[in-house]
Parts: C-alpha cells; structure tokens; sequence
C-alpha cells in the first residue's frame, strides 16, 4: 500500500486559485450580461447625465448646452456608430447601446 504525501504548498496554491477565481468570474457574468442590456433612460446614470432617447425632445431650460444636431450618433464617446444605426455602443456606460438619436450632458462632436 502506497501511502501519497499532498505538499501543503499545492494545497495552499490550489486554495488560493480558487478564492481569487471567484469574484474574477462574478465580474466576468456581470459584465456580460450588462453589455448587451440597452441603456434604460431611468437608470441612476442615465438621469444624472440627462440622457433622453430622442435629441429632440431635451429640455433646453435643463440643458442649455445641447444644441440641434447633436445625437449619439455623431458624438465622440460612440466610436463605432455609422450612418443609419439605430443604436451605438457609448463608452460613458460601458459600452452598452444608446438611441443613436439620443443625447446626454457629455455630447462631444466627432472631429
């Protein structure tokens, strides 16, 4: 009968992976879930930055910087939107969807 000593060095590893591995893998489920979930204009952020689905109908007493033309679609944050989208990745909310006509306080134009 052969007796298999486990090293306490491989245990301790073995541990250690395994706790480190739990919140890596709760942030990864997270994040995926989140990426393809379209930006709700009623979230916390959303309200903050006063993002409206429609540039059209923002409130220009609240917001006296947006102009007519600025959208989502046109703005420096959605690198990747093209003409025609009908929504763009923004990367003020982590690269989840917006209304390619929407608009929020942090529209900046595409040089």
């Amino acid at each position: 009968m052969s007796e298999q000593k486990f090293p306490r060095r491989t245990l301790l590893k073995g541990a250690l992976l395994g706790v480190a591995a739990v919140p890596v893998s709760a942030l990864l489920g997270r994040t995926a879930t989140a990426a393809g979930a379209k930006v709700d204009p009623n979230e916390p952020q959303a309200k903050s930055l006063g993002y409206v689905v429609d540039s059209t109908k923002v409130d220009a007493k609240a917001n006296p910087n947006h102009k007519p033309g600025q959208m989502c679609s046109n703005c420096l944050q959605a690198p990747t939107a093209k003409p025609g989208d009908a929504e763009v990745a923004c990367n003020i909310f982590g690269g989840r969807p917006v209304a390619a006509k929407g608009w929020c306080k942090v529209y900046v134009k595409k040089p």
